[in-house]
């Protein structure tokens, strides 16, 4: 989003022998075929509307239940209180921040002014090279980060769907606040897809790429899905259950081919954050 301003003075108002400066003129307002005020193209304004976004009655206030189910998951991390969280954050209203960036200076004058700057979105960018984009609950907690920010009210798929655009790896709610929180990459793509967030050890899809993943493997007599460590880092923990007899070698290449056609399934790397096996004689 562009901002630019100029004005182009009319040579002859003010100018000797220009005449007297009427007030002035308006040209006739559009009208359709039946007469009725209309926009240039010819349509009538009758009946026309403004689009609603779903925020008219919004005045820049968190939702309650959001924040404690933030503080919930602050105080007691892991995939219950986290399922509750999202369910709060896929219903809530979001405020995205833009800034005002430079992209013309003029320095003509001995000093640098901007005569052209767009709108962009903020991103967040970690030691390790991962990207944030940062989202807020209200006015407030976007203020307490950048007073200069601007609020861009949005759903929270709208926001996850940027976050994506951007190439940014995970959502940071509130960041300046006591409540911080961040929405891992499952989160982000579940957000970004409109469907449910569900734990990957309690998933579905998760279950039956893995159960796919294990079925050539001979030695793998059983398997199942749990949640790893540390609680609320979205770990998930494969255990494998395995023959006796097989040497150390044999079992970091079982699990490293499991876990390479685990990985081959786009969908399924979207809804695990992290992987982990670990290993049992069968039963």
């Amino acid at each position: 989003m562009s901002h630019e301003s100029s004005t182009t003075p009319d040579p002859t108002v003010g100018q000797p022998g220009s005449g007297p400066v009427g007030p002035p003129t308006t040209s006739a307002p559009h009208v359709d075929e039946a007469g009725r005020p209309s926009d240039s193209a010819g349509q009538a304004w009758q009946g026309k509307a403004i689009p609603s976004h779903g925020f008219s009655g919004d005045q820049g206030d968190a939702d309650p239940e959001l924040l404690a189910a933030l503080a919930e998951v602050r105080a007691r991390p892991g995939p219950g209180n986290e399922a509750v969280l999202m369910e709060r954050v896929a219903r809530s209203r979001w405020l995205v921040p833009v800034v005002a960036v430079a992209t013309e200076v003029d320095t003509s004058s001995g000093h640098a002014a901007d005569t052209r700057s767009d709108m962009a979105a903020v991103t967040l960018t970690a030691p390790d090279g991962s990207r944030a984009l940062p989202m807020f609950s209200s006015l407030a907690a976007l203020a307490e980060w950048d007073p200069a920010a601007r609020p861009v009210p949005v759903r929270a798929a709208a926001a996850a769907q940027a976050a994506i655009s951007e190439e940014c790896h995970v959502l940071v709610v509130d960041v300046a606040s006591e409540h911080a929180t961040v929405l891992r990459p499952s989160m982000l793509w579940a957000l970004a897809q409109e469907r449910a967030w569900t734990p990957s050890h309690l998933d579905n899809h998760v279950a039956a790429a893995v159960a796919a993943a294990v079925a050539g493997e001979d030695a793998v007599v059983d398997h199942r899905l749990e949640a790893g460590e540390p609680a609320g880092a979205g770990v998930l923990r494969v255990v494998l259950g395995l023959r006796p007899g097989l040497d150390g070698d044999t079992v970091s290449t079982i699990a490293t081919r499991i876990g390479e056609r685990i990985a081959t399934d786009g969908e399924t790397r979207a809804r695990i954050d992290a992987l982990t096996f670990a290993l049992e004689a069968a039963r």
